[in-house]
């Protein structure tokens, strides 16, 4: 059951009609996504390998190594040599949006705030050829395992990981972009069959949530360059964590927006969002409820 008070404030953002067909999106079973891992394999082999095990695949038109799997689930995939070689990430296309938005260069110093389990951040190190200086940033320390373990994994040896509250980075830092993917309520990928879902999706969530956005994304300015840009993201649908977080950063007068655009981006289905140039992502059978911003710092 979804809480009534989520409901009651989706429809206070979004309107009845809208928030019907978010509850019909958090309803379907989302598709197997992966992404080709090109520090170790080519997009053509993964086809290949595939194509003969009869698994059936289409390709998202705003980001190539991205695929969308039609007919098995999770455990096959991971039954393939590709995944046990790390030649594939397995990752919601969501969650590839912040660093298709971030657009990191190679030869730049690049912080990932909030890097396990380490999807974003090794799709940085493919997106960078491995070229450029990835921090990774983890405080807990199992969820840092992981991270490492993935980061092994993929051959993202160009990423550097920092167990750390990312909240409490030295000041003598500076890097050229960052990424901050923050910790959130998670109202984008409702799972509506879980039981202690009542119990675990809370107000108290949601304002522990914002009190770390707020905190994460005023350090993340403060050690980016002058004229930088830093992506913020969220799996969450709610104003308070998306828009509300943005436009008292704005208030600021130490960032200002970077209109979000890349081809193929109108295929994505949206949700309205209240500032002009950021994205919100509509929870379906392919993607998961997200926002993304993106900031430049003055």
């Amino acid at each position: 059951m979804i809480p009534e008070f989520l409901i009651e404030k989706l429809e206070n953002q979004y309107g009845k009609d809208l928030v019907k067909e978010i509850i019909e999106g958090y309803k379907k079973q989302r598709k197997v996504t992966f992404r080709v891992n090109t520090l170790k394999t080519t997009i053509e082999e993964i086809e290949k390998e595939l194509n003969g095990k009869n698994i059936k695949y289409k390709k998202v038109p705003y980001y190539k190594e991205a695929f969308i799997i039609e007919n098995i689930r999770e455990n096959e995939i991971e039954k393939l040599d590709c995944y046990k070689n790390g030649e594939i990430y397995m990752q919601s296309l969501s969650s590839m949006l912040p660093p298709i938005i971030l657009e990191p260069k190679e030869n730049t110093d690049i912080l990932d705030m909030t890097a396990a389990p380490g999807g974003k951040t090794t799709e940085i190190a493919v997106m960078t050829k491995n070229k450029a200086r990835i921090t990774a940033v983890e405080m807990n320390k199992i969820r840092a395992e992981k991270l490492k373990y993935n980061v092994e994994k993929q051959g993202a040896n160009s990423v550097y990981i920092m167990q750390q509250d990312a909240r409490k980075i030295d000041s003598f830092f500076s890097f050229d972009s960052i990424l901050l993917d923050a910790p959130c309520s998670g109202s984008g990928t409702i799972n509506i069959n879980d039981i202690k879902l009542e119990k675990t999706f809370t107000e108290e969530l949601i304002n522990k949530s914002i009190k770390s956005q707020k905190t994460l994304i005023r350090k993340a300015i403060e050690i980016l360059k002058k004229g930088s840009e830093l992506v913020y993201s969220t799996c969450s649908i709610l104003q308070e964590e998306n828009e509300d977080i943005i436009n008292e950063i704005l208030k600021t007068k130490k960032v200002e927006i970077v209109e979000i655009n890349f081809l193929g981006m109108e295929e994505l289905p949206k949700l309205p969002s209240k500032i002009k140039g950021t994205l919100c992502v509509m929870p379906n059978d392919e993607y998961e409820g997200f926002f993304v911003a993106k900031l430049k710092k003055l």
